[in-house]
């Protein structure tokens, strides 16, 4: 059985083994008001999510600040969260019209601005982990690591590190500034990160890597008709019926947090059964046979 709390090497940082993702809450998604966001953090708390990982650009820059308006119901609530964030992301929309096309922006001044207002639009004092939303072509390592620095020293942010950066890219700006994450994404129906060298970075770097869309957003079970869904439920159902317990869900995210690169998937459902099974997947062990059987059955061949 795995910890609950995953410990970042040289940093005071924990964050729980299962991220809760806010992207769907707001507008995005379930549309929930500012009870029900205070209720769903409650509950996540109460099964040992305590990591919330946002982005700035969620719900068309409004889901944080829904956020923090449910987390000034219940006074020193935030200090039982730990907030990751995201920047650099420019979207279009009437929340933002001085955007006029779709963009990335690394900027030292635009890292900082962005900063600055999810502090304020969470209603924290301190984001523990800020992340680079996306590389940008236009990204220069040193202005990026300068705007960190500056975040970091005047105690607005903890942490640093990127997401959807390749290995190369995120060498690059590692040699400016210390990283402890990038969050990509990874599931059985997204193998790239395992074999192109993202999670031997990691664990060459011993930083925990964070995934996004953990299990493809249910299209595995969605559509059983697909080949390749086929060959997943089926060895997924051989699977479940060796130990009491054991349901398809879980074991998709058994087979996650068996790798080495201590994966914190980031969950976005707010269905809480799905968010207690996957806690609960925790409590699973998958012999290395079952893990491969598993894989085999997404690539549709043999390993080599």
């Amino acid at each position: 059985m795995l910890a609950n709390k995953i410990a970042f090497p040289g940093t005071d940082l924990k964050l729980s083994r299962v991220t809760a993702g806010v992207m769907n809450w707001g507008v995005w998604g379930k549309k929930l008001d500012v009870q029900g966001m205070n209720r769903l953090i409650h509950a996540c708390l109460d099964m040992g999510i305590s990591s919330f990982d946002h982005a700035d650009i969620y719900g068309h820059y409004t889901t944080e600040s829904h956020f923090g308006e449910a987390l000034k119901q219940s006074p020193g609530l935030s200090q039982q969260l730990q907030i990751i964030t995201k920047c650099g992301i420019k979207l279009t929309t009437p929340n933002r019209p001085s955007h006029r096309i779709k963009s990335y922006d690394t900027s030292r001044e635009h890292i900082i601005a962005s900063a600055e207002r999810s502090l304020s639009n969470l209603s924290v004092e301190q984001i523990d982990v800020f992340l680079v939303h996306r590389p940008s072509p236009l990204m220069e390592a040193e202005e990026v690591a300068e705007a960190f620095r500056l975040l970091h020293e005047s105690g607005k942010v903890r942490y640093f590190g990127v997401s959807n950066f390749s290995p190369s890219q995120m060498q690059l700006l590692a040699k400016a500034h210390k990283l402890i994450t990038n969050q990509v994404q990874a599931s059985i129906l997204h193998l790239d990160p395992f074999f192109d060298g993202t999670f031997d970075l990691c664990q060459q770097w011993e930083i925990p890597a964070m995934i996004w869309s953990p299990v493809a957003g249910g299209s595995v079970f969605r559509n059983p008709t697909d080949p390749r869904n086929t060959r997943i439920n089926q060895v997924l159902e051989e699977l479940s019926e060796r130990q009491v317990g054991r349901t398809p869900q879980k074991l998709l995210y058994a087979w996650l947090f068996a790798h080495p690169a201590k994966l914190i998937p980031v969950v976005g459902t707010t269905n809480l059964e799905r968010l207690r099974s996957t806690t609960e997947a925790l409590e699973l062990e998958l012999t290395r046979e079952e893990w491969f059987m598993i894989l085999e059955a997404s690539l549709g061949k043999e390993v080599p």
